[in-house]
């Protein structure tokens, strides 16, 4: 029932919906993991707390295989449940070793049984992590957090 879902909200053509996500233009990242946080917030209002934080930790995947992480960062949850799960813990080792510019260890989160209660196009999206030059992301990070002066209150 959910790859029926996933594949009618991300494809608007019915025959390509077997297409890899890979494969797909970027902005159908940004689709897909709006359609995840919608989906956890569906399932924070119905108390559905695994499918909420199991959403929550998709939408987070996505935005880190798109290297979207202007959206990521706005992606921040606050729902309490997500925010003491099992899956946040996961996302916050994730998001730890992409700041660190850790290759290995994104590959060995990736590969942790975290993921493999999420859906089939997700796991495969995460075993692919990282993707590009780390390095470069970090120093991309490191260098738009020095362009700001915490001193400057203008």
């Amino acid at each position: 029932m959910m790859d029926t879902i996933w594949a009618c909200t991300l494809s608007s053509n019915p025959i390509s919906k077997y297409n890899h996500l890979h494969l797909w233009p970027s902005d159908r990242y940004s689709d897909a993991a709006a359609f995840f946080l919608r989906l956890g917030s569906a399932a924070d209002k119905c108390n559905a707390i695994n499918s909420q934080c199991k959403a929550y930790l998709s939408a987070i995947i996505i935005y880190l295989y798109a290297h979207d992480f202007s959206k990521l960062r706005n992606a921040t949850m606050t729902a309490q449940t997500f925010l003491s799960s099992d899956q946040n813990r996961c996302a916050m080792k994730l998001l730890s070793a992409y700041e660190e510019g850790d290759a290995e260890e994104i590959k060995r989160i990736g590969q942790s049984s975290a993921f493999n209660h999420l859906d089939h196009v997700v796991i495969r999206l995460a075993r692919k992590l990282p993707t590009g030059d780390v390095q470069a992301i970090k120093k991309a990070a490191d260098d738009g957090e020095e362009s700001l002066d915490e001193d400057d209150l203008t």
